[in-house]
Parts: C-alpha cells; structure tokens; sequence
C-alpha cells in the first residue's frame, strides 16, 4: 500500500494537450474580467474543466463525441442541482441516482466513469448554490458552453492533421518495441507492448475510426509492426538462453540497429516525413546478419548450430518485415496482400462488444463490481449530501464532492485516492491560500496563477495523484475567488470537510467491500482460456480467426494482470493465494511467448515437417490447458497427460522427416514446444501445490 502512494508513474500527457486545455479554461475567465462579466466567464471556464479529462488520445471522431456527452452530462447536472438545491431530501435522491448511474458506468470503460464522476461532483456543487429554473438553466447552458469549447480545442487540428493520431499511436508502438528490443524482457513477463497493441486496434478498426484510402496504409503497417514484435520476441528469448560468446554478441548488434531502425521510423510517423535516418541503421543490421552467418562454420556443437540456425532464419524474418515497415511509412504500401486483408476494417470480435444498454444490464447484478461500486456511490453520496446539510457545515458540498472523488470500485484505488486526496488538498489549500492573499490581489496575477496550476494539475494529476490534487485544490481555490469566496476564510473548512469525506467513503468501503481475491482465479482462468485458443488456431491456415483470438488473449492477459495488481495492494492479503497468482500468471506469459516464437516461425514456413504428429501433440495440449483452465475455477487437481514423452517422441519425428532446407524451420519448432511443455507442466505442479495446501 505504501509503494502505491508513493509510486511515481511516467507523463502521458503531452505539453500540447495541457496548453488547449488550459487556454479553453482561462480564455473565457479573461474575457470575462476585460468586460466585466466575470460570472459568465467563470461559469464556462467551470465548463470547460470539466470536460477537460475527456481529452483522450483516439480518432478526432470519438474525441468529439465523448467530450460532448460529457460536456451535455454536465450541463444536465448541474441544472437538476441547481434547481434542487433548495430542497435537501430531493437533491438527496438526486444525489443517490446520479451515483448509481454514475458509478454503474465504470462498466462502459474509464472515459464512462470519468464523466458519470463529473456529473456527480457537479450536481453536488451546484447544489450548493440554488437557483429558480431560469436562473439554473443558464448556469447549466454556461457549463455545456465551457464542455463546447473545450470539445473545440480538442478537435482543433482535425482538418490539418487529420491522422495524426493514428500516426502517434503507431510511432509510440515502435519506440517500446525500440526500448524492449535494447533491454529484453525475461520469459516469466507479459509480452510487451500489450495494450499500446490493443489501442491502435480499437483506433483503426473501432466504430469511430477515420476514413479514408491512407486508412489502409496504416493497417498494413500495424500488422507489419505485429509481426515485427512476435520476431523482436523470439530472438530476445533466443537470445536469453545462448551463452556469453560470438552468437550472443553477434544477435545483440542485430537486435540495437533494429531498435535504431524502429526510432527512425517512430520520428517519420511522428513528423510525417521519410524514414530516410533508418538507412544506416538497416546498413549495420545487414552487416549484423551476415556476421552470423558466418558463424556456421565456427560452431560444430548441434546446439550450437540449431540455436544459430534460428538466429539466422528469425533474423532474416525481422529484417524483411523491417523493410516493408520502411517503405510503407512512407504512404506508398506495397503489401497488396495485407491491403486486401485489411479491406473490411472492423475491429474484431474479441474487442467489439455489446451495446451499452446491454452492458449496463449485465452488470445489474450484485455479483458485478460495477453495480456493487454503484449501489456504494449512490447510498454514499446521498448520505453524505444529506448529513452536511443536516450538520450545517460551511462548505459541507466538500464531503460529498470528496466521496464522489475518491470511492473506486477495488480497495487499493478507493484507499490510495482517499489518503493522496487528503494530503494533496491540505498541501494545495495551504500554499494557494497564502499566494492568493499575500503575493496574488490583482485579477490577472490570479488568472496567471490558475493557468500554471491548470497545466500543472493536467500534466501530473496522472504521473502522481497527491500532486495533481495539489494543483486542483489550487485551481478551486481561486476560481472560488473569482467568486467573490475569500481563500483564507474558508480554508479550514474545507481541509476538515476532505478529510471527513475520505474517511466516509473508506469506511463504506470496509463495511461492503469488493475484495480482489475473490476474483483472481476465474481473471487467470480466463487468460489461460484465450490462450488456448490463441494456441489452437496457430497451426490452423485462419488468418481472420487468428487474429480474433490474438486480440481476446491480450486482452485476458491484461485483465488477470490488473486483478494480481490490485490484489497485490489489498490488506490481509492471501499470500499463498498471491502466490499462486504470480506463479500462474509469469508461467503463462512463458507458454504464450513461446507461442509467438512458433507464429513467428510459421509465418515464413510453407510447409509444416510432421504435420498430422504436429497436429496430434497439439490437441494433447489443448486438452491440457483446457484442465488447467477448469482446475483454477473450481479447485479440482489438473489431470493431463505425459507431454515431455510426448514432446520427446515428436522430436524425433521432426527430426527423421526435416530435411536441409526446413532444418532451421524444425529446430525453432521443437524449441518452442519444449518450452511450452515445460510452462505446461510447472503450471500443472503449481495447482496441484495449492490444492494439496
């Protein structure tokens, strides 16, 4: 819990994006003080902040489009508190509907929840200052107007630079792909790149995805980026198993020009100009190649020269594909056969999910963590709106505001946004204040004031929360100031009115809480399932079919990986169970990798040595993931066969029928089944441990 708090997580928001957001937040306020309607301006500078965590990277269309729902939610809100504010028991179940439905909207994804949380905070605020209809129905039109013209700067560049974001996404696939290629990742680590992977699938084939011929561009190059990481990956692995020596070396330089070749192509997408940098780095990767072949020679060990002959064959397969990437960066794609592939750009099964009606109506259950976030939001948020109103509290609107902010759907998010909020809003409120009423008196110094703390507030509130907090509190304070609300009279009050809210909705948490390892095993069952299928469609000739099933294996792994971290933070934790976890999890991500070592390989083998034996072993191992799949939902021992003799036996097979131009192809083959055999079994060992426990 305490790493959690002080973890420090990398800036995701681009300088750009905080300048427009700010300039929709200050803007208006200045206008409105240079003519003396600062109320107006105030209210759509509200408007346009919160709007502003919409912004998300994605198709301008879908920008748009989440952005002004969020922006007509806020509006409906904080008509409906403004009008009800006068009347505690009816903003009361206000309160206590808008927090349901709020929080039930974890359910649709984080840019759902994050606008259901705005209209919850908004009602709550604005029912702190009532107002008859025409009065809140103008505060309301001030606010939808700030959510517009943030929705306006957001989609600003849309007719320049009309794919950008898809350029950006591609260009942010390559450099991890560039760093992972450098560093390498250890066999028992998810595969990298996974959900950066999973994005630019939803933006490319995703119902809101742009149009156009250069469309078909961009998916040539994120399947030829695909393919260049399932290559990346079976040498690193390869790599990790060779000895120090020439061969190692030798791969290691391949590996660097390939990463200096992938930065190249990151910084064309990224400008939109040729990848002519990437020419030296493609120059000493050719070298890199040739050197080992040469190396045949200097390795009589079988070892040795199976292990080199899948350098070489895998080395050759990432230059080729490193090629094509080049050439297709600059807008003129060559792959006829990828561009027909890609010609019905639907985003795949596995990712294209129900309508939202739907979805809300699955999770209407109380075994959902959706609908149980929900019924604790609203009963929270209701109560606490109805006790600051009964206590009379100066600023009481603070404690819901803060129940709203901080109650997440897991302990860990709901315990580390609570005690952050605290401290980062007593750091705000202490600093702004005594800057606000000792160095800032004049309207401009304060607007300047509010422009840092917004691109501040923007900029970290995602790197460390305590510190975004800081820079909100900030902001609040002097928007409220602007407000005619002196800083220093009500600093106090505020301080213990977050604190009593973050005390509030942790104890509601503690009392019906939604604890993470109940629902680990069923979260790593599931991958192991997606990867099952994964697996059984790799010697299958379904291209389509594949894919799906590439996509619903990542997105598994992401998800058991999500539970294990949020069971990690959880107090009184179950270690044997949290190891259990860890043990799944890293021998899974050992089998999928050597999964994508074999796609790698079956990508440039037109024929398969042992084909029907081949076939053979793998239903053996179908069957016995399928068992391990159902061990951990139920807790019954894993029964499955004797797949080392199994993998021995087809060895030999592939051996006795592989010939000198498939001998590369039979040795990656039989690599990546032994390994899969060996995650198979520790897997299997793992379950039985714990079941005997």
């Amino acid at each position: 819990m305490l790493r959690s708090l002080i973890q420090i997580k990398p800036r995701d928001v681009p300088l750009r994006v905080a300048l427009r957001n700010t300039a929709a937040v200050v803007l208006p306020l200045g206008i409105g003080i240079a003519s003396g309607h600062v109320a107006i301006g105030l209210g759509v500078a509200a408007g346009a902040l919160n709007t502003m965590f919409t912004d998300q990277p994605g198709p301008y269309r879908l920008r748009m489009q989440r952005m002004l729902l969020t922006a007509l939610a806020a509006g409906i809100s904080a008509f409906t508190g403004s009008l009800l504010g006068a009347n505690t028991p009816l903003l009361a179940i206000a309160a206590l509907l808008w927090g349901v439905g709020g929080g039930l909207l974890v359910a649709l994804g984080t840019d759902a929840g994050r606008a259901g949380l705005t209209s919850m905070i908004l009602l709550v605020i604005m029912g702190a200052q009532p107002r008859d209809a025409i009065g809140a129905l103008a505060a309301a039109g001030l606010i939808f107007s700030g959510g517009v013209l943030q929705t306006l700067f957001a989609i600003a560049a849309w007719p320049l630079q009309r794919y950008r974001p898809e350029r950006t996404a591609i260009a942010e696939i390559c450099r991890q792909l560039a760093t992972s290629a450098r560093r390498g990742t250890a066999q028992t680590q998810a595969p990298p790149v996974t959900q950066a992977l999973l994005d630019v699938e939803s933006l490319l084939h995703g119902t809101h995805r742009a149009r156009g011929t250069i469309m078909e561009t961009f998916r040539v190059l994120a399947e030829l980026v695909e393919r260049i990481r399932l290559e990346l990956l079976a040498l690193g692995d390869l790599g990790a198993t060779l000895e120090e020596g020439e061969i190692k070396a030798t791969l290691g330089r391949a590996l660097e020009y390939a990463a200096r070749a992938l930065d190249a192509l990151a910084d064309a997408l990224e400008r939109g100009t040729s990848p002519l940098a990437a020419a030296a780095a493609m120059e000493g990767f050719g070298a890199a190649l040739t050197a080992l072949g040469g190396l045949r020679a200097s390795a009589p060990a079988e070892d040795a020269q199976r292990e080199l002959l899948i350098g070489i064959a895998r080395t050759q397969g990432l230059g080729g594909e490193l090629r094509a990437a080049l050439r297709n960066a600059d807008f003129a794609g060559s792959r006829g056969e990828l561009r027909a592939q890609a010609a019905e750009a639907r985003l795949p099964s596995a990712l294209r999910g129900r309508s939202a009606l739907a979805t809300l109506r699955a999770n209407l259950r109380l075994s959902s963590v959706a609908f149980r976030h929900a019924l604790r939001c609203g009963v929270c948020l209701a109560l606490s709106v109805a006790g600051a109103r009964i206590a009379g509290l100066e600023h009481g609107y603070w404690i819901p505001m803060t129940v709203a902010i901080v109650l997440k759907p897991d302990f860990a998010g709901t315990f580390r946004f609570g005690l952050l909020r605290v401290i980062g809003t007593l750091l705000g409120l202490v600093l702004t204040t005594a800057l606000v009423h000792f160095a800032f008196g004049g309207d401009w110094e304060r607007l300047a004031l509010l422009a840092l703390l917004s691109i501040g507030f923007r900029m970290l509130v995602t790197v460390h929360y305590g510190l975004g907090v800081m820079m909100l509190t900030g902001l609040v304070v002097i928007l409220l100031a602007f407000d005619g609300i002196a800083p220093g009279d009500t600093m106090l009050a505020r301080g213990i009115a977050t604190v009593l809210g973050s005390a509030f909705a942790l104890t509601a948490y503690a009392l019906w809480p939604t604890w993470e390892r109940l629902r680990i095993r069923p979260a790593l069952a599931a991958m192991i399932e997606a990867y099952r299928i994964y697996f059984g469609g790799l010697l299958r000739n379904d291209r389509a079919a594949h894919a799906t099933a590439r996509t619903a294996a990542r997105g598994a792994r992401t998800n058991a990986q999500a539970s294990l971290e949020r069971m990690r933070d959880e107090p009184r934790r179950d270690r044997h169970l949290l190891a259990l976890a860890d043990g799944v999890f890293a021998n899974a991500n050992r089998f999928v990798r050597a999964c994508m070592s074999l796609e790698a390989v079956l990508q440039d083998a037109p024929t398969l040595p042992a084909r029907e034996h081949l076939l053979a072993f793998a239903a053996h191992i179908d069957s016995s993931l399928a068992a391990l799949s159902l061990s951990l939902r139920d807790g019954t021992t894993p029964e499955i066969s004797n797949l080392r003799e199994e993998e021995r036996a087809l060895a030999a097979q592939l051996d006795a029928a592989t010939g000198d131009d498939t001998r590369g192809v039979a040795a990656a083959i039989i690599e990546a089944l032994d390994r899969m055999t060996d995650s198979i079994n520790t897997l299997a060992y793992l379950l039985r441990q714990s079941g005997e426990a």
